[in-house]
């Protein structure tokens, strides 16, 4: 589904991603993990189309996604922190982005409808808490069925009953053979979520393995520890 071959990114003198090569299939959910500083972020713009790397490609089926732009409608994005017109309504924000994608006949509003957003649909965006306003981040970018969804620390800010809801439709959209990347720094919720873990250093690809695979290796049973062990050993 998304290929990435030996992409490269440098601000000046930094040098933020190193040939990295990764696939991503169809159907799985991949948590990319990583110190702050690592690279994740400019990867994930990079397939977004925020970032134009200096080297390398990404492919999306099979296709470059370089410099061109209809692909994006392919994919689902929830930012770490949604920035939002101030004294817009949430019910405008939803609006004004339905019809941006007009071409999508039939819209998933499961989570307007979990999350209660209808009853708020009338309250300004500046008003908002931070967990609120991951709700309407969160609905957005499962809205319009995309095949690929990218969601950056999807769970910060929200309560555990809402944390678990975005839990269970992650899940249900996996089950539909969509592709989910998931930045997360809480290990407990990549192991009940994930079915891969890919890890950054320095901007280089450190292991991309299955959960099963890398608890196998390190023998351990809680994944934070596993990965804890595998960059001790890399260390």
């Amino acid at each position: 589904m998304i290929t990435i071959q030996n992409l490269r990114k440098s601000y000046g003198k930094l040098n933020v991603l190193k040939d990295v090569s990764v696939v991503f299939d169809a159907g799985r959910i991949v948590s990319v993990i990583g110190p702050n500083g690592s690279g994740k972020t400019t990867m994930i713009k990079c397939i977004l189309g925020m970032v134009l790397p200096d080297g390398g490609d990404i492919k999306i089926g099979g296709e470059s996604i370089l410099k061109k732009h209809a692909y994006r409608s392919q994919i689902g994005y929830m930012p770490q922190i949604g920035r939002y017109p101030e004294n817009m309504k949430i019910r405008q924000v939803i609006g004004m982005i339905r019809d941006i994608r007009k071409d999508v006949k039939q819209v998933d509003e499961e989570l307007i409808g979990l999350y209660g957003l209808k009853e708020m649909y009338e309250k300004r965006m500046g008003a908002l808490s931070g967990g609120t306003k991951q709700k309407v981040s969160a609905a957005l970018a499962f809205m319009f069925n995309p095949k690929i969804l990218i969601l950056d620390e999807p769970t910060a800010g929200l309560d555990p009953i809402s944390a678990e809801i975005l839990k269970c439709k992650i899940l249900k959209e996996k089950k539909k053979g969509k592709l989910i990347l998931i930045t997360s720094h809480i290990m407990s919720e990549v192991e009940e979520v994930a079915d891969e873990v890919m890890c950054l250093m320095d901007g280089q690809l450190k292991f991309h393995e299955t959960i099963e695979s890398i608890k196998a290796q390190t023998n351990e049973e809680r994944l934070s520890r596993a990965i804890a062990k595998i960059m001790n050993e890399e260390d």
